[in-house]
């Protein structure tokens, strides 16, 4: 319930007047049954708008603390993020990573969609970075397609470091579902998952043209000196 009230009488509408959300390809979202939306990420505001403009509803990972925060700001951090759809993530070291993992994949085997951002943290400028395997790990294991989705606009509407978002028009551009039904029985090969990982980040270039980086996002924040906080 709580979900639906943020798409249609909260969120939703206040989005959808100020960004003009276009949505392309929604068709190609499958109607049930688990899959994977990749995205690419360029603000904060994607994990808002995404989940609230598709058809289906969409879990997307948060960071546990969003869930755990004691007092009136932790209730009402709960009571946000639940509502967006949002699921709890431990980060840190590899056994979180793994928790992380574990959490998409469940949530894929219940038939529910589930969004990740392959570069694993935000474009520092705009462009598209190299892709984390992670992706292709989870579509294996939980054996679903991948929905890749490029989001265009939102850097305009929400730049790095801006305080308030700005009435910039959005697109989401949905493609095909990519099908990696030959690799499923073919577990932890590293090859495999960096190919399916190369297919999903080419893809998603072609559809949102952006150019592409093959760099590690946090590698290049890294050597920027900026911080990589995913968001």
């Amino acid at each position: 319930m709580l979900y639906w009230l943020m798409k249609w009488v909260f969120l939703g509408p206040l989005m959808r007047a100020a960004f003009r959300p276009e949505v392309r390809g929604a068709e190609n979202l499958p109607r049930s049954g688990g899959a994977l939306v990749a995205s690419n990420h360029l603000a904060v505001l994607d994990s808002f708008v995404l989940p609230l403009m598709v058809p289906r509803r969409m879990a997307f990972p948060a960071k546990a603390e969003y869930f755990t925060t004691p007092g009136l700001v932790g209730t009402l951090q709960r009571w946000f993020f639940s509502g967006m759809g949002n699921v709890p993530i431990e980060r840190g070291n590899g056994r979180a990573a793994r928790a992380a993992l574990d959490t998409g994949i469940g949530v894929l085997r219940e038939g529910r969609l589930f969004g990740i951002y392959p570069e694993g943290t935000r474009s520092p400028d705009g462009r598209l970075y190299k892709g984390r395997t992670g992706v292709a790990r989870m579509a294996l294991e939980a054996k679903v397609p991948v929905v890749p989705v490029a989001m265009v606009g939102t850097d305009r509407a929400n730049p790095v470091g801006s305080r308030f978002w700005r009435p910039v028009k959005i697109r989401i551009v949905i493609g095909e579902p990519l099908d990696f039904s030959r690799y499923f029985d073919i577990a932890d090969d590293r090859q495999v998952e960096r190919a399916i990982t190369d297919e999903v980040m080419y893809t998603l270039m072609d559809l949102g043209g952006q150019e592409y980086v093959d760099v590690y996002a946090s590698k290049a924040k890294e050597e920027a000196g900026t911080s990589d906080q995913a968001a």
